[in-house]
């Protein structure tokens, strides 16, 4: 196991070939990542992003498990495994992707949906 495995946010832009729906403005990507440490999860997640084809611009990290359990965040049991799976393997692992659209009601541009 390389470390411990961090709860990582990441905005991606459009980049042809991306797979990103029509009209999508970029996306936010969940991301499971092990590391020594965040700096090393958030170079390693960059980089598979941009080996698949996305475009990262900006990644907040949010803590390893014991860190968000601390900040009172309610963790559940399929997010626990995704973040154990991430460990055993030494990955990173995509647990969500939500595309950005302009013009959502309610909401400014590049609003997660």
């Amino acid at each position: 196991m390389a470390g411990e495995v961090y709860t990582l946010l990441v905005q991606v832009g459009r980049k042809q070939g991306d797979g990103l729906p029509d009209g999508a403005t970029g996306a936010a990507l969940v991301c499971y990542a092990s590391g020594r440490d965040e700096a090393e999860a958030v170079r390693e997640t960059v980089a598979i992003l941009k080996d698949a084809g996305l475009a990262p611009l900006d990644v907040t990290g949010y803590g390893t498990l014991a860190e968000r359990e601390a900040e009172g965040h309610d963790i559940p049991d399929e997010e626990r495994a995704l973040m154990a799976r991430a460990a055993d393997e030494n990955a990173v692992i995509i647990a969500q992707m939500e595309p950005f659209f302009q013009g959502c009601p309610d909401a400014g541009d590049d609003t997660l949906h």
